[in-house]
């Protein structure tokens, strides 16, 4: 296993995505004690800005890393069952049956049947999966758009379920993780924000993170540009928008050096004990978003290159902007990588995501990244 880190690969990976067709990125790769930070490419294609690699960002469904946490703690101490129906919690979010064949833990590893609830609270979504018919309009329309969780929880739950509780493999669901939100206000007398940053984001030290109350990032930031698969053209910037129709589940801001700094301190069994931790990497198969199917453990997934060890963490999209964090099983090697376009694939005349350049250059950094 080649360790040692590399700055000239790295800057030159970083470099190709930029030229591969994406406007920004930036990233931190640790190992040991090493660390090499780059950035390629812009934060505003209008005044060419550059990107800097302390930049804070929408990390997307990396929150579910720090929810999943959040609600293990409770389990530690007695106040959630892994294993008990969401029913006994939640009976008036989860009714009658399904509410009490659905646990905890189907919904942390997506498990649920519970479908998506985006195309129900985005009318011009409202195709998906099938990409073609969809249209970016109400991405737009909801810009401001203050949501209800209860009441997307619930556009959910009335739903076609896509699965039958615990079967495999599960599909992947905002719809779960706001009800893990919900979960946690019931147990914590508290709102699920407010006991993830004081229970992770705080206990983890992290002084750049943070789940937003309004539109805005804080601090130094790029403009997040989302194609909406060639429909939005030129991209445009949703780097203000109201999370609320993700919250606990894909609204978090964060760093490229907190992310590495988080998943560092989970996997040492330093935000959640060593015991929830082997809960979180016990994986089923789920069909992620873009319809692969992927190993899942309890808010985390991992990645493996052949013969390199696994590594442990999540990736996230929001309009217009995207992450991946991913730690070495020993903590010792460590990637985030964030970037400021999403869904660059033009579609083909049979609606499918077409290939691109960046997909490629992405794929090769992330290997030199993890690999060297």
């Amino acid at each position: 296993m080649r360790n040692a880190l590399d700055p000239a690969e790295l800057n030159a990976a970083i470099e190709n995505v930029h030229r591969a067709g994406m406007p920004g990125l930036f990233a931190e790769v640790r190992d040991g004690d090493q660390v090499w930070r780059g950035a390629a490419g812009v934060a505003d294609i209008a005044t060419g800005r550059p990107v800097t690699a302390d930049m804070r960002h929408r990390v997307g469904s990396i929150t579910k890393t720090f929810t999943a946490a959040a609600v293990l703690q409770q389990v530690e101490s007695g106040q959630i069952g892994l294993d008990l129906p969401i029913g006994r919690y939640l009976p008036r979010l989860v009714p009658g049956e399904r509410g009490d064949a659905i646990t905890v833990r189907m919904l942390i590893n997506h498990t649920s049947g519970l479908a998506e609830y985006l195309p129900y609270a985005y009318p011009s979504l409202k195709a998906y999966p099938a990409l073609a018919d969809t249209g970016p309009q109400s991405l737009d329309d909801n810009r401001l758009t203050c949501f209800d969780p209860t009441e997307l929880i619930e556009m959910g739950v009335t739903a076609p379920a896509v699965g039958a509780p615990g079967g495999t493999p599960g599909v992947y669901s905002n719809t779960n993780y706001l009800l893990l939100g919900q979960l946690l206000e019931q147990v914590t007398g508290t709102t699920a924000e407010r006991y993830i940053t004081r229970n992770v984001i705080e206990r983890a030290g992290l002084q750049d993170t943070e789940l937003p109350a309004g539109p805005y990032v804080n601090g130094p930031h790029s403009q997040l540009y989302e194609a909406w698969f060639g429909m939005i053209d030129p991209p445009r910037d949703y780097s203000v928008y109201d999370m609320s129709w993700v919250g606990p589940s894909a609204s978090l801001i964060s760093t490229v050096a907190d992310l590495n700094r988080f998943y560092g301190m989970l996997l040492a069994g330093e935000v959640v004990s060593p015991s929830s931790l082997a809960q979180m990497q016990r994986t089923v198969p789920v069909v992620s978003q873009e319809g692969k199917t992927i190993d899942y453990g309890l808010g985390l997934h991992p990645m493996e290159g052949p013969g390199q060890g696994t590594f442990w963490g999540h990736g996230g999209t929001v309009w217009g902007g995207g992450a991946l964090a991913m730690t070495r099983a020993d903590g010792r090697r460590q990637m985030a990588v964030a970037v400021n376009l999403q869904r660059w694939n033009r579609l083909d005349s049979s609606g499918k995501p077409q290939p691109h350049p960046i997909d490629d250059a992405l794929a090769a950094l992330y290997r030199v990244a993890m690999y060297g």
